[in-house]
């Protein structure tokens, strides 16, 4: 196994060698050194975090930041908390890229809608967060007359919560 990583490391450190290598090279460095400076300065490590604020740093959360201010989950829950995976460290941030990503592309190119709207495997997180939480109290209105047999959703009447309006 060794001798077949060296052999592949020779084969394609030949590939560097003579003025194809200094022009391979130097291509291979600009699209580096743009995208390292891309992804500093468009401010998106800051999302590698857990802090709501960061969430606000685009215009079009500004509402839904100073809303969950004056929520009622603001003293125990952040925007990650909702938003996020909780069971697969993997998953969440692989979520986070995906939704960060269309984020930043439909910013950039101003076609982000007015009215947010959260895409169904969005919503099937949230969702598992409020049971994560709330499972207790869930379990109790699954077993009420009024909601006997349906599927629930929690979003249907408690869209707002956690962030006012």
């Amino acid at each position: 196994m060794k001798r077949f990583i060296l052999a592949r490391w020779q084969d394609f450190t030949r590939a560097f060698t003579g003025w194809t290598g200094v022009a391979l090279a130097a291509l291979l460095g600009a699209v580096l050194g743009v995208g390292v400076f891309t992804v500093f300065y468009s401010g998106s490590t800051e999302y590698l975090g857990d802090d709501p604020a960061s969430c606000a740093n685009c215009h079009a959360m500004n509402e839904q930041y100073e809303g969950w201010l004056k929520g009622s989950h603001h003293d125990v829950a952040t925007c990650n908390s909702c938003h996020a995976p909780h069971n697969d460290i993997v998953y969440k941030y692989i979520n986070k890229a995906d939704n960060g990503f269309w984020h930043a592309l439909k910013f950039t190119f101003q076609n982000y809608p007015e009215n947010i709207k959260i895409r169904d495997h969005n919503r099937e997180i949230v969702e598992a967060a409020c049971i994560d939480c709330h499972g207790d109290y869930v379990d109790q209105a699954k077993n009420s007359s009024e909601h006997k047999g349906e599927r629930m959703s929690c979003l249907r009447c408690h869209d707002g919560v956690g962030h006012k309006r």
